[in-house]
């Protein structure tokens, strides 16, 4: 699944939602950098939707492409957190940025989620394999 962004080409998902057995891999592309809190909220509705119908074991969302986001992506991951948990599962983050690990430290969430290197540490650390 994806949503696309009316920012930068217009034909590269913002967002794409793949799952790995018991796992599901939300990549997030660079064009989510500068999507509109509504535009965020369209793209966020295709990733919330499967976890709530389907819900994994547990999710990791890949920001190797991303060099840092808005606090509406940050609800976002919320909204995604809230829901893995509900299902006893993990969500955990793979390949962010300096930026984002700064912004993370900064308001504590580094402390809620797990980080790995990449997407494949991640997978690993979780039992799955890509």
């Amino acid at each position: 699944m994806r949503a696309s962004s009316n920012a930068g080409d217009p034909n590269e998902p913002c967002l794409t939602f793949r799952r790995h057995g018991e796992i599901a891999v939300v990549a997030v592309s660079p064009a989510i950098e500068d999507l509109t809190s509504s535009a965020i909220e369209t793209a966020a509705q295709v990733v919330l939707a499967p976890l709530k119908e389907n819900p994994p074991s547990n999710v990791i969302i890949d920001l190797s492409r991303v060099k840092i986001f808005t606090s509406e992506f940050i609800s976002f991951l919320l909204r995604c957190h809230v829901i893995v948990k509900k299902h006893h599962g993990e969500l955990v983050l793979a390949g962010v940025s300096v930026a984002v690990r700064e912004l993370l430290r900064q308001t504590a969430l580094d402390t809620l989620w797990a980080i790995y290197d990449n997407r494949n540490q991640a997978l690993d650390s979780l039992g799955g394999a890509d």
